[in-house]
């Protein structure tokens, strides 16, 4: 037997009925607290390598967030904010000296030119002199091994994008303007860029497919 719907009623919807008994007023956002900041501080540090800029602006960001939610102003909260970096980085939480070392380590074993490297660290909120100054050390590092920082980097830069020598020695010819844009665009300078990318494949390359 059909089931019959009761004259000038219509059956609750599944939202209604899920929303039943519950009050229709959202629970307000808890406030913002040293002690919150504090837990975003290093839930974010373990799981992520950062910079003293990176962590205040984390911090930065949520304090808007909630102060959004609560109509207050994100600027009353400047002084905590503040203090819970100092802390961090007082503490050794965050070090830029240390997260910029490790990060133009990264960069370079992918392939980042000085110019890029400097650019990406830049955006990360770390000073232009300590930049300069983990480049010094680098370059000073690699002058003891006989190496040069620039050119493994170009040539890392070459392999992962299958450039010159490590493109099809059938098509190789017909992309080199092709490639050296490509580096120049990476930062590099256009003498290095020939040189990688008119590198004699039998010299340490491999030629990629």
């Amino acid at each position: 037997m059909s089931a019959r719907i009761v004259a000038g009623r219509r059956p609750a919807s599944r939202s209604e009925a899920k929303a039943g008994g519950k009050s229709s007023e959202a629970k307000p956002a808890p406030p913002v607290t040293a002690a919150y900041l504090e837990r975003v501080a290093l839930q974010y540090l373990e799981r992520y390598s950062a910079s003293v800029a990176m962590l205040r602006q984390t911090l930065e960001r949520r304090v808007a967030k909630r102060c959004r939610l609560r109509d207050e102003e994100p600027a009353a909260f400047a002084e905590t904010i503040a203090a819970i970096v100092e802390r961090a980085r007082s503490s050794g939480l965050v070090d830029d000296a240390r997260f910029t070392a490790a990060r133009a380590a990264t960069l370079r074993r992918r392939g980042a030119s000085a110019r890029g490297l400097s650019a990406k660290l830049a955006a990360k909120g770390v000073d232009r002199m300590l930049i300069a100054e983990t480049l010094e050390t680098e370059r000073d590092e690699a002058e003891e091994e006989g190496t040069n920082a620039e050119e493994a980097a170009a040539r890392a830069y070459a392999k992962r994008r299958r450039l010159g020598p490590f493109r099809r020695p059938d098509i190789r010819a017909a992309h080199r303007d092709k490639d050296l844009a490509s580096m120049a665009r990476a930062g590099f300078s256009y003498g290095l860029a020939k040189t990688i990318v008119d590198a004699d494949p039998d010299e340490g390359f491999a030629g990629g497919a």
